[in-house]
């Protein structure tokens, strides 16, 4: 049983931005696309440990910087850790982000993050689930923006959500605690 009390020091951890939930949580059962055009069911995200960042591939400002801080984090992590962790762009732009324009986009940053996109009704409803929402945008905007969250949702190697990181990423800190995390089962 995932019990917070068992993951190493909790003020270390906020002070990383780390914000661990007193029970974990289940993700709702609903499936979207990967970058490869494949469904995933985003209950069934398991056997390692996962970083949710909701974003969009013609984001302006927080989904370039904070995916370069992820991409810089990976290669500040030990091996082991580094092995069990999958990061995954989840698109609140499904109207524009095809499977094909995440693989292209997160090909920039790392060929080993992944990307999910699908209707947007599924997005939202993920979204209200791991408490990150977000606004639809008005896709009859050229140019539109979409206002979504800068923090990563945590979901533990069982598939149910452990926690946030609270956003702007701080890479010293969470180099130095996410390996304790990521040995837990």
């Amino acid at each position: 049983v995932f019990n917070s009390s068992n993951q190493g020091d909790p003020a270390a951890l906020l002070d990383a931005g780390i914000v661990l939930l007193p029970q974990s949580r289940s993700l709702p059962a609903l499936s979207l696309t990967n970058q490869d055009g494949q469904a995933v069911a985003v209950d069934q995200l398991k056997d390692k440990w996962s970083l949710l960042f909701f974003g969009y591939t013609f984001c302006p400002d927080i989904c370039p910087a904070t995916l370069a801080q992820l991409r810089e984090l990976n290669t500040l992590l030990p091996e082991a850790a580094r092995n069990n962790l999958q990061v995954i762009l989840v698109s609140v732009d499904p109207n524009r982000d095809t499977p094909a324009q995440l693989k292209t986009y997160l090909g920039y940053y790392d060929a080993g993050f992944q990307g999910l996109t699908g209707e947007q009704a599924s997005i939202q409803k993920l979204a209200n689930g791991v408490s990150i929402p977000y606004i639809p945008a008005d896709t009859s905007k050229e140019n539109y923006t979409v206002d979504h969250s800068g923090n990563l949702v945590i979901i533990g190697p069982d598939g149910t959500q452990r926690g946030f990181i609270r956003a702007p990423i701080n890479n010293a800190k969470l180099a130095a605690q996410l390996p304790g995390l990521l040995d837990r089962p």
